[in-house]
């Protein structure tokens, strides 16, 4: 099902590795090695260079760091007192120079110590918010963790509100995410695997997976994918996205994005694996099928038979924002006989009077509804409601009153903006907003039939498409029979007693 591709886990992890430097080893004399220092990055105002003395030994040492990344009671009380506290000599000195293994194992307490030999290993180091240890007579360095990342605090998710459910969200903080998924119980099989992207801005990326449950070919292929990404700077999740999709021609998302840790860990039980990126507060659930989008967390908080009739009712406001004006030009253009004779009349007098074709008068008209989402969404809060809603309003009424449209078309057009609301994924939303202007120009030129063509072909895309080796319109195609109780419906949870059958599990049964 997936390909085995081998992939060197952090393959950009060193510096030594970039295409950009190569190797510059210290000599061991700190005054040369700060200079070497400062010619790399000692033009920047925001570095810090501390020189000082060792305990009571006379070995010059020296302290590089970022202001503004670092934590500076840290390196006050824990690093600088340890380091000028009073030690011989003769537990430092050593046969072969400086014993760095003593200030490691003895002297510093700070928790992440490390020793790198080159200068762009630690000039990395020190922009990523540690603190680089030089001391004379010692080629090697040591890199203290004293990173303090500002960060907002642990806040209710904005883009997927619940009624009922947990209240956090992921933050920019990569640790605070990880440590999210670890505070939902513990779980020993729970694994984390880090990477490093960007190759010129680096940034930390892992992938989170059950290690008993995933399958080893879908992890190896989100390595090997997460791997090829070989571009200076990857600013968001949602760049890592475009990089591992199966196909950048569909108009559908491949990967969902959550900002709900409860969403993340109920992928990673189906088998599933979750990519977080450092700063972005949105994972990456992999592989996903289209029907994941139409459903919301708060399903299985609920009682099952109002959290299937309200899944249902998603999946019909999808179909409703998708093809509702297509239907409706294609039945006033093409199709008249089969509405209502009553209707038809009704439709026909509220039409009098408008100069344009049918399909002209819903272009124009959700054009607008788009306009007025878009400019809601770009500005503050308070206004963008107010313009939101007045907006749709006023123009809605004077468009009717001006003979510009029909009543009936502003009715079509408000009910397929609300059902758009109902679906709960943005990024599905959006595909499904494009996908409508595509109805109704087949609508436009060939009718109802061009209506049914589209559908069809719709179909047929999405039949075809595959996010990491599972059909994306599965469990409908292929047909699994077991995984259709938390398809359209979503069964006791009694009787969900096996994880999905498309993701080819390790451990099939769910564990009671």
């Amino acid at each position: 099902m997936f390909s085995k591709a081998h992939l060197k886990v952090n393959e950009y992890n060193s510096p030594h590795d970039s295409p950009h430097h190569s190797p510059t080893p210290f000599s061991g004399d700190l005054s040369k090695d700060l200079e070497l220092v400062r010619q790399e990055i000692g033009h920047n105002a925001d570095v810090t260079f501390r020189a000082f003395l060792l305990g009571h030994t006379g070995i010059q040492a020296a302290l590089v760091f970022v202001n503004g990344l670092v934590d500076l009671d840290l390196i006050q009380k824990q690093i600088m007192n340890s380091l000028m506290s009073d030690f011989s000599r003769d537990a430092v000195c050593k046969e072969d120079g400086v014993s760095l293994d003593f200030l490691t194992n003895q002297v510093l307490t700070v928790s992440r110590v490390k020793e790198v030999e080159g200068l762009h290993e630690m000039v990395s180091e020190v922009w990523r918010g540690s603190t680089a240890l030089m001391i004379d007579g010692s080629p090697d360095v040591l890199i203290l963790g004293t990173r303090k990342m500002k960060s907002r605090g642990i806040e209710e998710p904005a883009s997927e509100s619940l009624v009922r459910g947990p209240r956090i969200g992921f933050n920019e903080n990569l640790s605070d995410n990880i440590a999210l998924l670890r505070q939902h119980g513990e779980n020993d099989s729970l694994t984390i695997t880090r990477f490093e992207v960007g190759q010129r801005v680096k940034k930390d990326l892992i992938i989170a997976y059950i290690n008993d449950i995933a399958n080893p070919d879908l992890v190896e292929e989100v390595r090997k994918r997460i791997g090829n990404i070989k571009i200076d700077n990857v600013p968001d999740s949602g760049s890592v996205e475009q990089f591992i999709q199966d196909n950048y021609i569909s108009p559908f998302p491949q990967s969902q994005s959550s900002e709900r840790p409860d969403r993340v860990i109920g992928g990673l039980l189906e088998g599933r694996v979750a990519i977080l990126l450092d700063g972005s507060p949105f994972a990456l659930i992999v592989p996903v099928t289209l029907s994941m989008f139409i459903q919301s967390p708060e399903d299985y908080y609920e009682r099952w038979i109002p959290a299937s009739l309200i899944r249902l009712l998603r999946f019909l406001a999808a179909l409703i924002s998708t093809f509702a004006p297509s239907l409706y030009i294609s039945f006033i253009s093409f199709h008249q006989g089969l509405i209502p004779t009553k209707l038809a009349i009704s439709i026909a007098a509220t039409r009098e009077g408008v100069p344009f074709p049918s399909w002209i008068e819903a272009v124009i008209m959700e054009v607008s509804i788009e306009i007025l989402r878009e400019a809601g969404l770009r500005l503050p809060k308070p206004v963008g409601q107010a313009i939101g809603i007045v907006g749709g309003l006023v123009i809605g009424e004077a468009a009717v009153k001006a003979g510009i449209v029909s009543p009936i078309m502003v009715i079509v057009v408000a009910i397929t903006a609300i059902s758009s609301f109902a679906i709960p994924q943005y990024s599905v939303g959006l595909s499904l907003r494009m996908l409508r202007f595509a109805a109704m120009f087949s609508a436009a030129v060939f009718g109802l039939y061009g209506v049914i063509l589209f559908f069809l072909l719709l179909c047929s895309h999405l039949v075809k498409m595959k996010s990491f080796g599972v059909p994306y319109a599965s469990p409908a195609v292929s047909y699994l029979m077991s995984d259709w109780k938390d398809f359209l419906v979503r069964m006791p949870p009694m009787l969900m007693k096996r994880r999905p059958k498309m993701m080819h599990t390790k451990n099939p049964v769910r564990k009671r």
